[in-house]
């Protein structure tokens, strides 16, 4: 419990001071975004307005900064994240709550299964060595070290264009509304294809060989060479005393890629189009939408330190000496 509460102490330090530094991405920025948004609409205005426009962006030049700072705070807890100048006057929340299920459901189901796949066949390559699947692993390696984006490109020259069961772009076909019937869905899944063959293809190999590794260190361990004395089954040995023990390395890394499901795939959101929070991000990167840059980075922050929470707690229960004091 101790060290549980520690852990819980230190991802409260570290949430206040991404959310600080949240607050002061903007005004470090230079230039004025409220200029830059009247210019860009090309439009006049009265002082009031203009105003007005600094108050609702929460710049307002006649508070002090920690007032700003403590409204900042005020808003957030209401979960208000701004106004989004390149979808103004939309606020922030609505736009990541339009974007976020895409992204969450592709790279989210994406993530999980290539993990669940890598560490399976690890668990396999390391424990039967010289296997079918142990000689998998120079191409998983090789497959692993491209970029998803570089894939994705590949993707779309060889099986993408006219005529082809695999769209190009887009979350769903032109003219779809979106709802849970069963063409929309069926046009979303077929959109989806092709970024979720991208991203398993490429984070699969890295699984497999790091759970390798590790089942082949687990392996010539002590307590696996009793339990073979103990004449357990083959199985039971794999998974309940070398799989367990040879996992833990993995839960970090998997708690990492799970909190990077917001924004890690950025990439190939671009070169698909897709209209999750990574394409949303391109979007605000070359308008100067600061806030909705600032909403997306917290979102992403947040969900890294979540993630790695979990973690901590998945070694609680894996790992019995986590559970002990001093």
């Amino acid at each position: 419990m101790r060290f549980l509460l520690q852990r819980l102490a230190f991802y409260a330090f570290t949430a206040w001071a991404a959310v600080t530094i949240n607050f002061f991405i903007p005004r470090l920025i230079p230039g004025d975004p409220v200029q830059s948004l009247i210019a860009k609409n090309q439009g006049m205005i009265s002082a009031e307005a203009m105003q007005s426009l600094y108050v609702l962006f929460g710049l307002d030049k006649n508070e002090s900064l920690i007032s700003q700072y403590f409204d900042y705070w005020g808003q957030l807890f209401r979960g208000d994240l701004g106004i989004s100048f390149t979808f103004f006057p939309t606020p922030v929340s609505d736009l990541l709550t339009d974007s976020l299920p895409w992204t969450i459901i592709l790279v989210g189901v994406t993530t999980v299964a290539g993990f669940a796949i890598g560490t399976g066949l690890g668990v396999i390559a390391g424990w039967k060595r010289g296997s079918w699947v142990d000689g998998l692993l120079p191409v998983t390696t090789f497959l692993s070290s491209i970029p998803y984006f570089w894939l994705g490109l590949i993707a779309l020259t060889l099986l993408a264009g006219p005529g082809s069961f695999f769209p190009s772009s887009g979350g769903y076909d032109p003219g779809t509304i979106p709802g849970w019937d069963g063409t929309f869905i069926g046009s979303a899944v077929q959109h989806s294809l092709l970024p979720a063959l991208t991203i398993l293809i490429s984070s699969m190999g890295s699984w497999i060989l790091g759970m390798r590794n590790m089942m082949v260190t687990v392996a010539s361990e002590d307590y696996v060479t009793v339990a073979h004395a103990k004449g357990l089954p083959e199985r039971r040995v794999m998974v309940g005393y070398a799989a367990r023990n040879a996992l833990l390395p993995s839960v970090s890394g998997f708690a990492l890629a799970l909190g990077f499901i917001v924004g890690g795939t950025l990439l190939v959101e671009i070169v698909f189009s897709y209209p999750g929070v990574g394409y949303q991000l391109f979007q605000a990167v070359g308008s100067q939408d600061y806030p909705l840059m600032q909403g997306i980075f917290l979102i992403i922050t947040l969900s890294v330190l979540v993630a790695n929470l979990f973690a901590d707690v998945a070694y609680l229960a894996l790992d019995p000496r986590t559970r002990k004091e001093g």
